[in-house]
């Protein structure tokens, strides 16, 4: 058997020496691999965040507050980080309640984010934020970190927000979901939330992005975002019911945000007449988050077929407590049937016509009811005015006959059995019933100023005109229980004894002598009362209130409705 050839001395000695070199190698990656950890290990020791002393020093910084805390425990495995119980954020020295309170505080971070100083994660639960009266000045000074969040979520909290009124409850926000993701002074957070508005009470939904917080001036600091707001109860006002949604976006400065969107109130109603109505408006305002005021640029509203336009504010007044509506109203060729229907129980308006209108409303805080503390004023004209029950329309078609000299008619003899088969017909032959008015005897530009204040419409200067006639007439309507007192003067274009008939015309025959100098006419004391859903129209010679009040022009004025003032 043949001898295997012998290996090479040279060649054992060079495989030996590669083993030893590899060894060595091997050993000096172990030694820098274990000098890196002990590098590593001794910079977290020194700089470690998530250690007790730099995580209350990071919250009193970023809150500048007094921090406290029940428990705390540091996290290493899966993720660095720590979990707080029992936070409490103390802004003031004796402030009646802590700035902020946290039932449980866990901070999340990464070993690789440690060095980019960037935290992972940071849940709050069972978080109250207590805002103080803004009336109080208290100043944040808040001393930006380095550190970056990529997300904090705040599910399940509450602001409140104080009244410098020690007997009033703080308007409270509950937050269902909160989300802001990268919180830090690098740029802008962006959030979306979903918060419950107290009043009026509704669900609102945001999106956006917020800040950089300007620390110099709080006011300057930017957002944006888009909401939605649903399901908001409008009979929290008292008055008024309704539930509203609206859609919109915003952006601005805290001081200055511009707001536009639209509304829609499918059910929107005035208590006391029980009408539902749909609402609907397009607005465009701005807004001051740091006093909580809005500014309505203009705000167009739609019910039935009547357009309305609105400008004004919900603001503080100086030394008011609350906030105060001031909104002045406009309107050209709206229906008067719409605008009556918001405030009377019929199921008809008493009076139909194009009306145009221009008024300041003002709305102060309180707890009256609406109608109660909404205080008015304006102007108005109403053309082609006709009165939708057929026995008032009657009242008003005599005083136009017998203004122009002409007889009673027929027909009205037996208006009282007529009244009463309309009233039983009237849900169905509506329409036969607007054929009994006649287009002449309408009344003409009834036009007037009008106050409102304690729920009483106060008129004064009120004009219109029948065919054959003039008048003018001072009064007022209660809002409340539509009781309607309007006396004034009427001028007429024909003999006062031929404006009525049986005695009566005898004693107007007799008063004739008295008014043979009145050139263009005989003027007449006459009055308006009843209810606005069944008023009563005629003349009352022994009214001395009617008398007092100036006779009516030849015919009556237009309203003087100027173009409001914009905002």
């Amino acid at each position: 058997m043949p001898l295997a050839p012998a290996t090479p001395a040279n060649t054992v000695q060079t495989q030996s020496g590669r083993r030893r070199r590899v060894g060595k190698i091997a050993i000096l990656a172990v030694i820098v691999g274990v000098a890196a950890l002990c590098a590593f290990a001794l910079l977290l020791s020194r700089k470690w965040p998530f250690a007790q002393a730099p995580v209350l020093q990071n919250l009193q910084e970023a809150s500048d507050s007094q921090v406290q805390f029940r428990t705390f425990r540091e996290t290493f495995f899966p993720s660095p980080g720590c979990i707080l119980e029992g936070l409490v954020f103390h802004h003031e020295p004796g402030e009646a309640k802590p700035l902020i309170t946290i039932r449980k505080l866990t901070i999340q971070g990464s070993y690789v984010g440690f060095l980019s100083q960037r935290v992972s994660r940071i849940v709050a639960e069972g978080m109250l934020v207590s805002i103080p009266p803004f009336d109080t000045h208290s100043k944040f000074h808040i001393t930006p970190s380095k550190i970056t969040i990529a997300e904090i979520v705040a599910n399940g909290s509450a602001v409140e927000f104080g009244s410098s009124d020690p007997g009033k409850k703080p308007l409270r926000f509950d937050i269902h979901e909160a989300l802001l993701r990268d919180v830090g002074w690098k740029g802008p957070l962006t959030y979306h939330v979903n918060v419950h508005n107290p009043k009026p009470p509704g669900e609102v939904t945001a999106e956006g992005k917020f800040g950089l917080w300007n620390r110099t001036a709080a006011g300057e600091t930017p957002i944006s975002g888009d909401y939605k707001f649903e399901q908001a109860d409008l009979s929290v006002y008292g008055g008024i019911a309704g539930k509203l949604s609206s859609t919109g976006k915003f952006a601005g400065k805290l001081a200055h945000i511009d707001l536009s969107g639209t509304t829609d109130t499918p059910d929107f109603e005035v208590k006391s007449s029980g009408h539902a109505v749909r609402l609907t408006t397009q607005f465009s305002a701005y807004v001051d988050a740091t006093r909580g005021d809005t500014f309505l640029k203009q705000v167009d509203a739609n019910f039935w077929k009547t357009h309305l336009v609105a400008q004004g504010s919900i603001a503080s007044t100086p030394g008011g407590k609350g906030k105060t509506a001031l909104i002045d109203l406009r309107a050209r060729n709206a229906r008067i049937q719409d605008v009556l229907l918001l405030f009377v129980k019929a199921t008809r308006a008493p009076m139909s016509g194009s009306v145009t209108l221009q008024a300041r409303a003002e709305i102060p805080p309180g707890p009256e009811g609406f109608l109660k503390k909404v205080k008015l004023h304006g102007s108005f004209g109403i053309t082609r005015g006709m009165f939708s029950e057929p026995s008032t329309q009657r009242d008003v078609d005599k005083l136009s006959a017998g203004a122009r000299g002409e007889k009673e008619k027929d027909e009205d003899k037996d208006a009282k059995t007529k009244d009463a088969k309309d009233a039983e017909n009237k849900d169905k032959d509506k329409d036969k019933e607007k054929d009994l008015f006649d287009p002449e005897t309408v009344l003409t530009d009834l036009n007037g100023q009008l106050t409102l204040l304690g729920g009483v419409a106060r008129f004064s200067d009120l004009s219109f005109g029948v065919p054959g006639a003039t008048a003018r007439l001072h009064g007022t309507y209660d809002l409340i229980d539509h009781k309607i007192d309007l006396r004034g003067q009427m001028q007429v274009d024909t003999k006062i004894s031929n404006t009525s008939s049986g005695t009566k015309a005898f004693l107007l025959k007799v008063m004739e002598p008295f008014f043979k100098k009145k050139r263009k006419g005989e003027i007449v004391p006459i009055r308006i009362a009843g209810t606005y859903e069944h008023p009563t129209f005629g003349l009352d010679l022994d009214d001395k209130n009617a008398q007092k009040v100036p006779p009516p022009a030849s015919a009556p004025s237009k309203a003087n409705l100027p173009s409001p003032k914009p905002k």
